[in-house]
């Protein structure tokens, strides 16, 4: 018969075999947390590359994607050029990752780190995605050429930022992202769209429901009412028709693409649709979008490489076709 451990010894076995069983379990705590941040197993579902061929590319998460389209709206809805949102979408992706948090440095909440303390608004208003990029504008445009500034310069203007050079770190990626979400490049951002609960689905304050009527309730959220009117668009001088019924009307949001009137806007029709179309498509997990139609491409979620490809009977640039999941 063996001689039986020691004391001693028995309790080294159960505080190593414990030891090794905590391991393990914050390793699949760490993983879990990966995920919930990241938006799923795979990582990052986004994707925006430049308009011309073998350029850079910036990927990022479907909760990144929903802020910087919010972000984006914001600015074109009060005529600011494709510039402003450069520096807006830098500044969020410094100070917050392009996250809507909850906390930071002493009092600093939300996208831009913005703090009650300090004038700009409530704890409830900055964590409220749209207001906050409005109160950014709002200060940005009171720097006096801003848009000739270096971007880290008039970023630190208004944020008065403890590290004022780590704004240009973000210049390309902010670049990329303004480009595809004013509309000035073509079909240069996808998403995966899947349907999962992303950090952004989760906010039940801003997509606490999917379908046509939680699309129509976000394009309102993010470009105002106007966004929906339903006279017909103008196209080059004249009235573009409307698209003959579908089987699927009834999951479709058809969104009319007009020349801008705001001051300062500037942005042709072309441009106009191509940021409806990408701010559909950065949304599409959150709101549950199956497709998205404009100017003869379609991005269809789910598909390879999630690309926008040449759809049949879908052209025109009068009005974006969004589908939204049964």
């Amino acid at each position: 018969m063996p001689e039986p451990l020691p004391p001693t010894r028995k309790r080294r076995g159960r505080l190593l075999r414990f030891g090794a069983a905590l391991v393990v379990l914050c390793a699949v705590a760490g993983y879990l947390v990966v995920q919930y941040v990241t938006g799923g197993p795979g990582g990052p579902s986004c994707r925006v590359v430049s308009d011309g061929a073998g350029g850079p590319s910036y990927e990022f998460t479907p909760e990144q994607a929903v802020n910087a389209a919010t972000i984006t709206a914001v600015a074109t809805d009060r005529g600011l050029p494709e510039r402003a949102v450069a520096i807006a979408l830098a500044t969020a992706l410094q100070e917050s990752g392009l996250r809507n948090i909850s906390h930071g440095d002493r009092d600093s909440l939300g996208l831009f780190q913005q703090r009650p303390s300090q004038g700009w608004g409530t704890p409830k208003e900055i964590l409220d995605p749209t207001y906050a990029a409005a109160e950014f504008y709002k200060h940005l445009v009171k720097v006096r050429g801003y848009q000739e500034l270096p971007l880290t310069v008039a970023a630190q203007r208004v944020q008065r930022s403890g590290y004022p050079e780590a704004y240009a770190k973000h210049e390309p990626d902010a670049e990329l992202l303004a480009a595809a979400l004013t509309g000035a490049s073509a079909a240069t951002l996808t998403c995966d769209g899947r349907q999962e609960a992303t950090r952004a689905a989760q906010d039940t304050a801003r997509a606490a429901a999917t379908g046509p009527d939680a699309v129509r309730s976000a394009l309102v959220r993010d470009f105002g009412r106007d966004a929906l009117e339903t006279t017909a668009a103008e196209v080059g001088g004249r009235a573009e028709p409307s698209p003959a019924p579908k089987a699927d009307d009834a999951r479709t949001v058809t969104v009319p693409v007009r020349k801008e009137t705001r001051p300062g806007s500037g942005r042709s029709l072309r441009e106009r649709g191509w940021q409806l179309a990408h701010w559909a498509v950065a949304n599409s997990s959150a709101l549950r979008i199956e497709r998205v139609s404009y100017a003869g491409r379609q991005w269809t979620a789910g598909s390879t490489a999630s690309e926008w490809r040449t759809a049949g009977g879908e052209g025109g640039t009068g009005s974006v076709r969004i589908l939204t999941a049964r």
